[in-house]
């Protein structure tokens, strides 16, 4: 008896048809045009990524791959996500007017000045980025 003929019932079953796939033919391949349009649409607000992904007969999991690819390969930006230049002023400030608390910071051999008033979540994110450069 072979391991083909092993079914639930006690009665051996013939098998009338199988299928031997011996190569990536079920596999689809995309272009670079087609996963950027879909990741683009999986990018809007409020798009859920597996609604998409089943949309295109993908898993969830491959359009993640592919956004995570194309940040890597700086290709994909999410809308909103943009980077400025850093630029450092050598010149020395002009003197802060008395009564006004500032504060200084220096990393390294930057000096990053706070004046009053600034909002906690600038001045952390200015200063994890001068951090970062370092």
């Amino acid at each position: 008896m072979s391991t083909l003929d092993l079914t639930l019932d006690q009665e051996p079953v013939r098998v009338r048809r199988m299928e031997v796939i011996t190569s990536d033919v079920g596999r689809r391949t995309w272009s670079p045009e087609e996963k950027a349009r879909i990741l683009a649409e999986a990018a809007v607000p409020g798009a859920v990524v597996s609604e998409v992904a089943r949309h295109h007969g993908l898993r969830p999991q491959q359009v993640f791959g592919w956004r995570r690819k194309a940040r890597a390969a700086n290709r994909f930006q999410e809308e909103g996500l943009v980077f400025a230049p850093v630029v450092l002023d050598t010149t020395p400030p002009p003197a802060a007017p008395k009564g006004l608390p500032a504060i200084e910071v220096q990393i390294g051999d930057a000096v990053v000045r706070v004046p009053a008033g600034m909002d906690s979540a600038t001045v952390k994110a200015v200063l994890r980025a001068v951090r970062a450069s370092r």
